[in-house]
């Protein structure tokens, strides 16, 4: 069993999940054509950690590159974007790849993104060894982002998660999921939460989108995802968890009014867009009870915060909308 990454929390700390005091973990910089590495998924692979991380070069072109690591903390990522190869479509158009996410089903590792076909949708590819990609039919029509897999069949079918959208910087946002028999055929569209009123939590009152893979709990599935409120200063991305049915995770029995974590690090309010925090990752250990949240700190760098599963599920029900 792979060890996932854990620093203890601080004395001091009051809040149910903390950063890594060592953070950012990968540097703007950390491969020669890279403006900023952020916004990326990974996973337990072999005798370590695999992932699919977004590098925006120094055009600011968008791709998604594969990365190895023994200790979740410390990556190799290689220099050259994912080449896919043709999944269950010749189809594999594609402007730019970013904001990955990965998950093993079955018998191999799912990988979905915002593919640039004619604006944002959502790309779906797969890998058994994160050597070799193949890429499938895209999942929605343009526009759309955020697209989240379960890791697992629910009902027989293949779920994921959504966030429709329009072509530019999005003003809203609400979360949606979809059900598919075979990864090609998408359907069954349900709104799973919408944004909330300003009065009731404002920091996630003018759009949501679905981050890690959901985790399943004995309340349910646990879903981190991102909340935006539009201050005088411009976008704000802050992290909240809500819990949904195990067997019908369009309806939502727990979602929190306050965050778990918003910007107040420096990495995190200063760099290519400033006040963002974005996950898009978590490793987890049910019998150590512990959680390491990845998520991409002002679109320039990826950083790590901590948390126990069990204190994360309480604190979601004890703090609900």
């Amino acid at each position: 069993m792979n060890t996932i990454p854990w620093q203890d929390k601080p004395e001091n700390c009051k809040d149910v999940m903390w950063r890594y005091s060592a953070n950012p973990i990968i540097d703007r910089y950390a491969i020669p054509s890279s403006n900023s590495i952020f916004n990326s998924a990974v996973v337990p692979f072999g005798d370590g950690f695999a992932g699919v991380f977004r590098c925006d070069n120094k055009a600011v072109q968008m791709n998604i590159f594969a990365g190895f690591s023994k200790d979740g903390i410390h990556w190799d990522i290689e220099h050259e974007p994912i080449v896919f190869v043709p999944g269950n479509t010749e189809m594999i158009d594609s402007d730019y790849k970013y904001d990955p996410r990965v998950t093993f089903i079955e018998d191999r590792y799912w990988i979905t993104w915002c593919n640039g076909y004619h604006g944002p949708t959502i790309g779906i590819g797969y890998t058994f060894d994160f050597k070799e990609f193949h890429q499938c039919e895209n999942a929605f029509l343009p526009f759309n982002r955020n697209g989240v897999l379960f890791p697992e069949k629910i009902n027989g079918r293949y779920a994921m998660l959504s966030r429709p959208s329009d072509n530019g910087h999005t003003p809203f946002g609400d979360i949606y999921i979809s059900y598919s028999p075979d990864m090609k055929y998408w359907g069954e569209h349900r709104c799973v939460m919408k944004v909330t009123p300003f009065v009731d939590s404002a920091w996630q009152c003018t759009k949501i989108g679905a981050g890690p893979i959901p985790i399943l709990t004995d309340e349910g599935w646990l879903t981190f995802y991102h909340g935006v409120i539009n201050t005088c200063n411009g976008f704000r991305y802050s992290v909240g968890a809500a819990l949904l049915d195990k067997n019908e995770p369009e309806k939502v029995k727990y979602r929190t009014q306050p965050y778990l974590l918003a910007p107040a690090e420096t990495y995190e309010m200063v760099g290519d867009v400033p006040n963002v925090v974005f996950p898009c990752a978590a490793l987890h250990s049910h019998e150590e009870d512990k959680l390491a949240l990845y998520y991409g700190a002002a679109d320039t760098v990826t950083a790590m915060a901590f948390g126990r599963i069990s204190e994360i599920v309480r604190f979601v029900k004890e703090n609900s909308l």
